[in-house]
């Protein structure tokens, strides 16, 4: 019962939530990437919508890459801050492109995804990442200190 109410130190209690953050969002969007890279592979058409000047094929591979690629790498922590850029600008695209001029249920999908990505853009991938231990534990120790 005590470990209930036992609070952990907030530094601890941050890096399991941003760990939390990072499974959870690179998931879901996987549910939405995957289907979207098969398309990609099929033969025919692309059935995608062309934004800001691009066909709809690089429009396609692009959103392929963001939502395949960059979520695997927020999925394990690797390159964090630089992976959430491309899903970023991708949920913008979708909210203020492709939905602008639909109801805000529509929108409220990429608004919700947008606020993830924003926190780990501020937060980096936390203690629990491959970033973490590239940066600390692998990192060469210096041969001497000085006192």
């Amino acid at each position: 019962m005590k470990k209930l109410f036992d609070t952990p130190p907030v530094s601890q209690g941050v890096d399991t939530a941003i760990l939390f953050i990072r499974i959870a969002v690179a998931a879901l969007m996987l549910t939405h990437g995957i289907p979207k890279f098969q398309s990609l592979m099929a033969d025919g058409e692309t059935q995608f919508p062309a934004v800001l000047g691009m066909s709809a094929t690089l429009s396609l591979t692009l959103t392929v890459f963001a939502e395949v690629f960059c979520s695997m790498l927020i999925l394990f922590g690797l390159g964090t801050r630089l992976a959430v850029l491309p899903l970023l600008f991708t949920m913008l695209v979708a909210v203020l492109y492709i939905h602008a001029g639909e109801p805000f249920g529509k929108k409220e999908l990429g608004l919700l995804y947008i606020l993830p990505y924003t926190t780990l853009l501020l937060t980096g991938s936390g203690k629990y990442s491959i970033d973490y231990l590239l940066q600390h534990r692998l990192a060469p120790k210096p041969a001497f200190q000085r006192s």
